[in-house]
């Protein structure tokens, strides 16, 4: 994977394709922009299951682009199952995406209108003997994708948010144990879904999206804590690509089993 990639005028999204012409090419790029009243309902679809240990949180580390979440994945204990996946998938880590401003910090866009924030959890397909080569196949992730709203602020996300002052610099990473990142996601699971690719490079096509219908509050306060302080991140927010058609599926889900082909067009910011 390059390292010169980034979202500044020298080496942001219009630049990727340079070095990864599936920017342009491929079929299945993220993200999208989500059209509620063109997904389809898709009753075939299974809620989805989601069992994290809090113990496999391993530490939080500073990329350049955002702070990531990292867990232990060398057993079943942190896995996503159900939905539109078959088989068991384990969690990897978790990241967050954020613009500028509080109007465009999300890399799906619902209707076109952006959140100030977007959450990913990152899991792999268990059928492949690592991420790695998960990565490289068509169903080898599992993303699922939470939007975060302005609101009531929200203790849960504190504990991730007083971390970052021991991460200020790109390479920096320190412990971070003992989190349930169950804890991150809104009441109802509802769900839309399609195949799509990371949202960075090296941009892959193996990327199974579930973006949670529900956004979940964090306060104007917590929004801003997380970018602007850390001198070695950029504003982390891809182009999203436009679609119609019946790309995107709905579904449901569930934790811990308590119930709680496209169009392409320009890419745009």
């Amino acid at each position: 994977m390059s390292h010169g990639w980034g979202y500044g005028p020298t080496n942001g999204p219009d630049t990727w394709a340079e070095e990864f012409p599936v920017a342009n090419d491929g079929p299945r790029q993220s993200p999208i922009n989500i059209i509620p009243k063109e997904a389809k309902y898709d009753s075939s679809l299974k809620p989805l299951k989601l069992r994290y240990d809090p113990s496999n949180a391993k530490g939080i580390l500073n990329n350049g682009h955002s702070f990531q979440v990292d867990y232990v994945d060398d057993t079943d204990s942190s896995t996503l199952t159900g939905g539109p996946i078959s088989g068991k998938y384990r969690l990897k880590q978790f990241h967050f995406h954020w613009g500028s401003s509080d109007d465009r910090g999300s890399e799906h866009t619902v209707n076109g209108i952006k959140y100030p924030c977007e959450l990913h959890l990152v899991h792999w397909n268990t059928k492949y003997p690592s991420f790695g080569e998960a990565a490289n196949q068509p169903d080898g992730l599992a993303v699922v994708g939470v939007f975060l709203k302005i609101g009531a602020a929200n203790p849960r996300l504190q504990k991730v948010l007083d971390a970052l002052d021991g991460i200020k610099t790109k390479g920096k990473q320190t412990t971070f144990s003992n989190f349930d990142p169950k804890t991150l996601l809104p009441g109802s699971l509802d769900y839309w879904t399609y195949e799509g690719s990371l949202t960075t490079p090296p941009l892959l096509e193996s990327v199974t999206w579930i973006v949670l219908k529900e956004p979940v509050s964090v306060s104007a306060t917590q929004s801003h804590h997380h970018p602007k302080p850390l001198p070695g991140w950029s504003a982390s927010l891809s182009p999203t690509i436009l679609f119609s058609d019946s790309a995107t599926a709905i579904g449901g889900g569930e934790v811990d089993d308590k119930p709680k082909k496209k169009q392409r067009q320009q890419r745009t910011v």
